[in-house]
């Protein structure tokens, strides 16, 4: 009936708790229905421009990382996940585009120490082979012993 009031009969997490689902009912016609109601979560870019975030453009920056390495698309699907989980969680609607670069960062390490340090050397801005020595080494640091 398009009536623009209605309230709500029930209220629930959906199961990853990106979105909440509400059973509503219409006052003038008493038809049910139900909405989908999820947080929007927007990327400030370098230039000022604001945009949705995208999944998308993770699994496609975190590739060209990848490219060559033992990573598949479901490795990078996670990864994507995990970041968006971790930006969500810190609870802002608008993030930084660098700063969801630094996001990626942990969990690629994990994923694949190569692709890492394709992937900080142009987000921690690497200019010099030191930089690249540095960061080798502090990989090596934190890397578990081998047996």
């Amino acid at each position: 009936c398009r009536h623009p009031e209605s309230r709500v009969i029930d209220s629930r997490a959906s199961d990853d708790s990106q979105a909440i689902r509400r059973r509503r009912e219409c006052p003038q016609c008493s038809r049910r229905f139900t909405t989908i109601e999820t947080a929007s979560l927007q990327v400030v870019k370098r230039s000022g421009a604001i945009e949705p975030f995208s999944r998308e453009k993770i699994i496609a920056g975190v590739g060209k990382a990848c490219q060559g390495r033992p990573v598949g698309e479901d490795d990078l699907a996670l990864l994507a996940q995990q970041v968006e989980e971790s930006i969500r969680s810190t609870g802002v609607s608008q993030i930084h585009a660098h700063d969801i670069g630094l996001t990626i960062l942990d969990p690629l390490r994990r994923l694949d120490t190569i692709a890492y340090l394709r992937f900080a050397s142009v987000y921690s801005n690497f200019e010099t082979l030191e930089d690249f020595e540095e960061a080798i080494a502090v990989l090596r640091r934190d890397a578990p012993p081998t047996a």
